[in-house]
C-alpha cells in the first residue's frame, strides 16, 4: 500500500502558516477601525450594534464580559453541543442583546450582560468534481445552515435556548454530494451511500442548556435536546474555524463527530474553571433516510468526555462512547468510540491561525477496529483571505460492495486538500466568498482497479453568509 510520511502531510501544512508566523503577536492590539466591526471574517464576532449595550467586538478583543452556556468563562469558549474551543477562537454569528430605553433591571453590572441572543447562517453553492477517478463524479449543490441561541440569567443560573436548521435535505438531495472515500448512513434506507456524503438534516439542534454556579469558577449543567450533540468527539467539523470555510466533510467525521445529529440527547457536567466533565445518555442511532422528521428512540448509549483548556489559545479533550447499533445497515453491531484531539488558535499580526489534531477508533462488537486522523488548518488574513489544509489518514471497511471478493477488507486510504478562499463584503447585506479547493486521493494498490491509481479532485464555491 503507497502511504503518506505523517511528516509530509504535516510540512505541506506548515508552508501554509510559515509566513504568518513570522509576525509577532497583536492579541491586544485595538481592532482596526478600517476593517470594520460587524464582521471580521469566516466565523467571526458579528455585533448587534443599536440592540447592543456595549461594543461586543471590543468586549471579545479585550476578553468578552458575556458568560458561557455552562459557566462563567467567555461565550467565545463555547462551540457546538458542549463542546469547546479556544477561548481566543472567533465567535461565529451575529450577537447582541435585548436591551430597552435606558437599559432593563437584569443589567445589573457590566459583568451581567443580562439577555443575549445570536444568529448565524450561510449558503453555499458548490460544483465539485472527482471524475479523474472511475468511482468519482460531478455535481453542483448548495449547502445551508442557520443557527439562533438566546441566553439569559433565570433564578440562580443561565438558561440558554438553540436551534440549528438545514435545507440540505432539498437543496443537496437524498443521496448527498461526491466526495471520494467518503461512507456512512443511507439514501434509500437498503443500501449503504459509498464514495459520497449524507445530506445534514432539517433539525440539526433543538437543545436547551441550564447552568448554575457553584463557587466563583465553577458550575453544573443540564443539556437536553430533541436533536443536539452528546459529550463525544471534538467541536463538530463546521463549528471550528479550522475546518469551516471548506465545503467538504472530513473523511474521519464517522471516527469523531458523527454523534452531531443525535435525536434525543441528556447531558450533565460540571465547570472546574479551566477543565469540564460530562456524560451523555443519548439514542445512539445515526438518523434515517427520512431528513424531515424528529425520530423518537430509546436512550440507549453513553457517552463521557473530559475537556481541558489550559490557556486562552489551547482546548484538548478525551472522550469514549458506547453507541448500540448506530448503523442502521448493521443491526446487531455495536460500536466503542475513542477519540482525542487538540486545537490550537492563535491571533497572528495579519489575522488569526487555527489548527486541530483529532483521533478516532471505532470498535465494532462483534467486530474489527479501525482508526483516523485528522490534521487541518486556516489562516486568514486580514479578514478578508482564508488560506486553509486538510489531511486524513482513515481506515475503511466499506469502499467495496457487497459480492466484492475484498468486501469488508480494512483499507487506509489518505487524502490531502489544499484550499483559498475571498471575502467580498456587502453593507448589511452579508459576506460573499469564493474559494477553491484541490485534493490529492492516495489509493492502496489493491484498491487501484476501482479507483485509479491517486486520483484528484477539486471543487469551487460561493459563499453568503450573515453580515
Amino acid at each position: 500500500m503507497r502511504s503518506i510520511p505523517l511528516s509530509a502531510l504535516s510540512a505541506a501544512l506548515a508552508l501554509a502558516t510559515a509566513a504568518a508566523l513570522s509576525q509577532e503577536p497583536t492579541r491586544d492590539a485595538a481592532p482596526d477601525p478600517a476593517a470594520g466591526t460587524e464582521h471580521s471574517g469566516h466565523g467571526a464576532a458579528a455585533v448587534a450594534g443599536e440592540a447592543a449595550a456595549t461594543d461586543d467586538h471590543a468586549e471579545h478583543s479585550a476578553g468578552t464580559t458575556v458568560p458561557g452556556s455552562l459557566g462563567t468563562y467567555p461565550m467565545s469558549r463555547d462551540a457546538s453541543g458542549t463542546s469547546w474551543q479556544p477561548e481566543a477562537s472567533p465567535m461565529q454569528g451575529y450577537h447582541g442583546r435585548f436591551q430597552g430605553e435606558g437599559g432593563p433591571e437584569v443589567f445589573r453590572d457590566e459583568t451581567e450582560p443580562g439577555a443575549h441572543f445570536m444568529i448565524d447562517a450561510f449558503l453555499t453553492a458548490v460544483h465539485t468534481d472527482s471524475t479523474d477517478s472511475p468511482r468519482g463524479d460531478n455535481d453542483s449543490f448548495v449547502q445551508s445552515m442557520a443557527m439562533m441561541m438566546l441566553q439569559a440569567p433565570v433564578g440562580p443560573g443561565t438558561l440558554g435556548l438553540r436551534g440549528m436548521f438545514s435545507l440540505d435535505p432539498t437543496l443537496v438531495g437524498d443521496d448527498g454530494y461526491p466526495l471520494l472515500f467518503q461512507t456512512g448512513e443511507t439514501a434509500d434506507g437498503a443500501t449503504l451511500l459509498i464514495d459520497r456524503q449524507h445530506p445534514h438534516d432539517l433539525f440539526m439542534e433543538l437543545a436547551a442548556t441550564y447552568s448554575a454556579p457553584i463557587g466563583d469558577s465553577a458550575s453544573v449543567f443540564g443539556y437536553g435536546a430533541l436533536a443536539g450533540e452528546p459529550a463525544l468527539g471534538p467541536v463538530t467539523f463546521m463549528h471550528r474555524a479550522s475546518g469551516l470555510v471548506n465545503p467538504e466533510a472530513p473523511l474521519s467525521h464517522h471516527w469523531l463527530d458523527s454523534t452531531h445529529i443525535s435525536f434525543g440527547v441528556l447531558t450533565g457536567g460540571v465547570v472546574l474553571g479551566k477543565i469540564k466533565l460530562e456524560a451523555s445518555a443519548f439514542n445512539g442511532r445515526e438518523p434515517d433516510e427520512n431528513r424531515y422528521d424528529i425520530e423518537i428512540e430509546p436512550y440507549d448509549s453513553w457517552s463521557a468526555r473530559a475537556t481541558w483548556n489550559p490557556t486562552p489559545d489551547w482546548s484538548t479533550q478525551v472522550s469514549y462512547g458506547s453507541l448500540e447499533q448506530p448503523e442502521r445497515l448493521e443491526p446487531g453491531v455495536d460500536i466503542e468510540r475513542t477519540t482525542l484531539s487538540a486545537m490550537y488558535h492563535h491571533e497572528l499580526a495579519v489575522g488569526w491561525w487555527q489548527t486541530t489534531l483529532a483521533v478516532g477508533r471505532n470498535e465494532k462488537q462483534p467486530g474489527s477496529s479501525t482508526d483516523a486522523w485528522l490534521l487541518e488548518s486556516a489562516i486568514e488574513l486580514r479578514g478578508a483571505t482564508t488560506l486553509f489544509a486538510r489531511a486524513e489518514s482513515v481506515d475503511e471497511a466499506e469502499l467495496l460492495p457487497e459480492g466484492d471478493p475484498l468486501h469488508h477488507q480494512i483499507f487506509r486510504v489518505q487524502k490531502l486538500g489544499l484550499g483559498a478562499a475571498r471575502d467580498f463584503r456587502m453593507f448589511r447585506v452579508g459576506v460573499l466568498s469564493a474559494g477553491i479547493v484541490y485534493n490529492w486521493h492516495f489509493v492502496p494498490q489493491a484498491l487501484e482497479p476501482s479507483y485509479g491509481g491517486d486520483p484528484g479532485s477539486w471543487l469551487i464555491f460561493v459563499r453568503w453568509s450573515e453580515p
